[in-house]
């Protein structure tokens, strides 16, 4: 009745209580415009109805993506001059703690932005001999069932990208690019005889701290998530840190006539990300599969086939077994390897036999065009011949 009143239009006629008759039957026929408006309408609510059921399932489907969803600050972060907050708004990937630090820390955010890059190239340059090549990760913010649930692959990425974030940070710091830090302490420990304390080393603390806060803001928030996801990834970021520590090396600069080195000049610096990503890629492979437990009046991950023991420290563990990525699966997150480059004589993962899963390879040739014998001519200029060469090429069928 109000619904007809609202559109001009007259009363319904009553109908008996329990009457299995369509309300709709019971219209006069001059009120057959309400009849197509009601049912117009009613049609439109089913289909809101459906839309925000669906909606509720994707969430429900993507919660884990979360964590990691700054690595699409790669999109268009760069193009920010993060000189103003409202800059933060501008950029997918954010959750609320990390836009309210991105706001207090802008000049924080290029570093931000840099080691999104870097944790996209490093995973796919660690990957790149395996069925699984980390290509999902240049979907960001968005990404595939391999990343979007707690899977061995989502593992290595969320713990690659917390070491990134805190070894982009540790560096700017020492290079000078940060007003808010400069290069590391001096170290603690007693300097040899041969070599003494200075330089200016990474600023690995500052690093941790302000990459932590940032890269476990996610999965500290309960809308991120199960608990037993949330604790997944907050250990791998663990991890990913401590691998970040592990890779604090003495560097050392020379001193002296001609270079004799009579006098050395020490700091500690970090290795390269690929040094580290290297490291993870062995936890990777070694990563235990865990379930979540109640231990006294916490909530623990435990291993899922020797429940006798906790968690290592320096191990990587997940939730959901992955797929052999062999065949194209999209509600796996898996690609597949049709069409990949493979190794005919190796023996390890890029070998034509592991890559192409037994489907066997496809042979062809491609004419590389290079540069060769060149020749330096005083002074100053190199001269060099085009050369070309043929190399056999496979990919898998």
């Amino acid at each position: 009745e109000r619904e007809r009143a609202s559109l001009g239009l007259g009363h319904i006629s009553a109908v008996p209580s329990g009457s299995s008759v369509s309300i709709l039957t019971t219209v006069k026929d001059n009120n057959s415009d309400f009849i197509r408006i009601y049912k117009r309408r009613k049609n439109d609510m089913t289909e809101y109805r459906n839309c925000l059921l669906f909606f509720v399932m994707y969430l429900s489907a993507i919660y884990s993506c979360t964590g990691i969803s700054w690595l699409g600050l790669t999109a268009n972060g760069s193009s920010v001059g993060w000189n103003q907050t409202h800059h933060c708004k501008l950029l997918d990937g954010l959750v609320p703690d990390q836009l309210q630090l991105c706001k207090r820390n802008l000049e924080l955010m290029h570093s931000i932005v840099h080691a999104a890059k870097l944790t996209k190239s490093a995973c796919q340059g660690a990957f790149s001999d395996m069925r699984w090549n980390c290509s999902s990760i240049e979907s960001a913010p968005h990404f595939t069932p391999d990343l979007a649930k707690g899977t061995r692959e989502a593992a290595f990425v969320f713990s690659l990208a917390a070491a990134v974030v805190s070894h982009a940070i540790a560096r700017a710091c020492a290079s000078g690019d940060l007003p808010s830090c400069s290069c590391a302490a001096a170290p603690a420990e007693q300097a040899a005889p041969d070599f003494r304390w200075g330089g200016c080393g990474d600023n690995v603390r500052y690093g941790l701290q302000m990459g932590s806060a940032f890269s476990d803001a996610p999965m500290r928030n309960r809308r991120s998530g199960p608990q037993a996801f949330r604790l997944m990834q907050l250990h791998n970021n663990a991890v990913g840190r401590q691998a970040l520590m592990d890779a604090l090396e003495m560097k050392c600069k020379c001193h002296g006539v001609s270079g004799s080195c009579s006098v050395k000049t020490c700091w500690k610096g970090l290795q390269d990300i690929n040094s580290i990503s290297a490291d993870l890629k062995s936890k990777y492979l070694s990563a235990t599969k865990v379930i979540p437990r109640q231990i006294g009046t916490r909530r623990q991950l435990v291993p899922r086939e020797m429940e006798v023991r906790p968690v290592g420290e320096n191990e990587l563990v997940y939730l959901v077994s992955s797929p052999d990525y062999c065949s194209q699966n999209a509600k796996q997150g898996s690609l597949g390897t049709t069409d990949r480059q493979c190794n005919k004589t190796a023996t390890g993962s890029e070998s034509c036999g592991l890559m192409c899963c037994g489907r066997g390879y496809n042979a062809y040739t491609e004419v590389l065009v290079e540069r060769c014998q060149c020749k330096y001519h005083w002074c100053c200029y190199v001269s060099c011949k085009t050369c070309h060469r043929t190399v056999e090429r496979y990919v898998c069928k």
